[in-house]
């Protein structure tokens, strides 16, 4: 695999792609709360939800948006962004929460570099 170029497919489609699911939810960056993203590389994560704020001309956000777990785990393929509700719903994921009503992106890039992304609108408890 060509790791570099890999990492600048990802870099340069993925917020793209997330911006424009977004948008099609008739949602903008401001109305998202938290981004669950797949996490096979943190430091290339990191730098997809940086260039996500980027589309929406936003320089400075709360890097809580977007929880990590791959410190923690490792990569754990497409068992992560499900791991990382399930962690946030039961509590055990230290100052991550959901909000009634909040909306949700859940989103990944993985095996023959598919992208996909959708909005999740968390019900009222």
């Amino acid at each position: 695999m060509l790791g570099r170029k890999i990492y600048e497919y990802a870099l340069k489609n993925v917020p793209v792609a997330i911006k424009d699911t977004i948008t099609d939810a008739g949602l903008s960056i401001e109305d998202i709360d938290k981004i669950l993203i797949h996490q096979a590389n943190a430091k290339m994560d990191y730098a997809m939800i940086e260039r996500l704020h980027r589309l929406y001309d936003v320089k400075e956000y709360d890097h809580a948006i977007s929880p990590m777990t791959i410190q923690d785990l490792g990569n754990t393929s497409v068992a992560t962004i499900p791991t990382m509700y399930d962690l946030i719903i039961k509590g055990k994921m230290e100052g991550q929460s959901f909000k009634d009503n909040g909306n949700i992106v859940m989103t990944s890039v993985g095996a023959g570099m598919n992208i996909n992304a959708i909005v999740y609108r968390f019900p009222k408890k």
